[in-house]
């Protein structure tokens, strides 16, 4: 494995300590410190672009799960680029994409890409994609069907 993919991984590991500590500053300090940076919630068409909008995510997130705690279930790192299938719980207690909090348990199966800068030192941006229609239903203690 090349220097760079082990400092990636130790990039992505440190960003998920701090995420499993609510540290949400020690977050932000694993993305470039400038426009470059961005976060990206597929599954919403929304873009959080530069460090601030990076940051206005991760304040959103911290509210609406402040019990929120990631679980990797896998990875895979290649020059530029680290992948990572999580699960996420936590309990809804702050507003998410407009649905008001009942303290409802939630889980998150998703697929987390981490873009790097050109030597591998800061994230460039997060991409996450996730059944929203799931996380929509948990949060407004709804039953889910199940997919035979």
């Amino acid at each position: 494995m090349t220097a760079a993919v082990e400092r990636q991984r130790a990039i992505v590991a440190e960003h998920i300590r701090f995420e499993n500590n609510q540290d949400w500053t020690g977050v932000c300090t694993t993305f470039v410190q400038d426009e470059r940076a961005y976060y990206d919630v597929v599954p919403l068409g929304a873009r959080f672009k530069g460090i601030d909008g990076v940051r206005a995510f991760y304040q959103s997130i911290g509210q609406a799960l402040p019990d929120l705690h990631i679980n990797v279930t896998s990875e895979i790192h290649v020059p530029g680029t680290s992948v990572l299938e999580v699960v996420i719980t936590g309990t809804h207690r702050g507003e998410f994409a407009g649905v008001k909090p009942l303290g409802n348990p939630v889980r998150v199966e998703m697929a987390a890409f981490y873009i790097f800068d050109e030597n591998s030192e800061k994230l460039i941006a997060e991409r996450i994609y996730y059944d929203q229609t799931s996380v929509m239903q948990q949060m407004q203690g709804k039953e889910q069907s199940a997919v035979a």
